[in-house]
């Protein structure tokens, strides 16, 4: 198994000591982020992508570039890239950008986001959502691996004979699909033969496992070999203690303080508390034992090759912590009972018409 950790940049005071980072420490805090989770062997570092208070994660090629000056190996992603508001012409121009300039460590994984109000600030409405991502997803794919482009859809104005500049990097640049509520998601991963990654982070198991099943049955319906899927997944906020007892304790003001936000009320979970969130739900609470146990479990549901964790709303300490503990308690035990096609080499395996290539 491969492990991610990830921010959306939230910044709200903190739970327990009061503290409120400027915006620029908490930018700083995420590359700090990021280059501890390459010290510490992780895979890859996420950054979303949000447009509106507590977020700060409005602009991803920026502090992705960022860290990629600050690091050499681990995987760069977006988790996720809005494109379903954003102009596939820019989006092609940034990425390959931030290709050359990482080395060839970046992977988008796109979606149409979950947080409604980025539809009015970009121009669409939200029952437009995923026709306008199959459109933009359509023309990014063209401009990326083709030259004198011309186009003309619904979203964006038409072009003509455009080659945009620079070319990627990598041949192609790695895409996952985004995965947390709808079928009309694991349809495109499927059409196109590209991994999906599920969100998994505000209901229980069984919503996601239908959209994964989904997601392998039209593998096999556009010709793609389904045993071969990948498939990542989100679990949400991490945090760590000799006990699940302890964990509980220490965790449950970040929990409340997170719940009680617009921004979290926006995604109508379930869980009526911490308590059922841990017994029914994908947070990782717990003693390292008690977490390892609910990935594996997990894993038997999804098949998945990739973790990602967050530790968003902790004091800088307490984020190193949790950090420093998965990676020396849970991720050696993981990588051995679960083996990964992932990122052998530093490349992500993609699917095409019932064959890996390597991308």
């Amino acid at each position: 198994m491969k492990f991610a950790l990830f921010s959306l940049l939230m910044n709200i005071p903190n739970a327990v000591s009061g503290e409120t980072l400027t915006t620029q420490q908490k930018f700083e805090n995420v590359l700090k982020q990021a280059v501890l989770a390459e010290e510490l062997g992780l895979d890859a570092y996420g950054v979303g992508e949000r447009h509106g208070a507590p977020f700060l994660s409005s602009s991803p090629p920026i502090v992705l570039t960022a860290i990629a000056a600050r690091t050499s190996r681990i995987r760069l992603l977006t988790t996720v890239t809005v494109l379903s508001v954003l102009d596939p012409v820019r989006v092609a121009e940034d990425y390959a950008t931030l290709d050359h300039l990482s080395g060839g460590r970046i992977e988008l994984i796109i979606g149409k986001g979950n947080d409604p109000r980025h539809y009015p600030l970009f121009g669409i409405t939200e029952e437009e959502q995923w026709e306008s991502l199959a459109e933009r997803y359509a023309l990014l794919k063209r401009l990326w691996n083709e030259e004198n482009v011309t186009w003309q859809g619904r979203y964006r104005t038409p072009l003509d004979d455009v080659t945009t500049q620079p070319r990627p990097f990598q041949k192609p640049i790695p895409v996952w699909h985004g995965s947390a509520s709808s079928t009309l998601s694991t349809e495109l991963a499927a059409k196109y033969g590209e991994p999906i990654f599920s969100s998994n982070t505000f209901h229980p198991q069984a919503k996601y496992k239908a959209l994964i099943d989904h997601y392998r049955e039209r593998l096999a319906y556009y010709g793609h070999d389904s045993q071969n899927a990948i498939v990542g997944s989100g679990f949400g906020s991490l945090y760590l203690a000799n006990t699940t007892e302890e964990a509980i304790k220490r965790y449950r003001p970040y929990y409340d303080a997170f719940h009680a936000t617009t921004a979290s009320r926006i995604n109508n979970t379930p869980f009526k508390d911490l308590e059922d969130n841990i017994k029914n739900g994908p947070v990782l609470i717990g003693s390292p034992e008690n977490v390892i146990e609910k990935i594996m479990n997990y894993h038997a549901a999804y098949g998945h090759q990739v973790v990602s964790i967050s530790v968003d709303g902790l004091t800088e300490a307490e984020q190193r912590e949790q950090v420093e503990r998965f990676a020396t308690e849970v991720v050696p035990v993981l990588r051995r009972e679960i083996p990964s096609k992932v990122w052998g080499s530093n490349k992500l395996p993609s699917l095409q018409q019932g064959v890996f290539t390597v991308s």
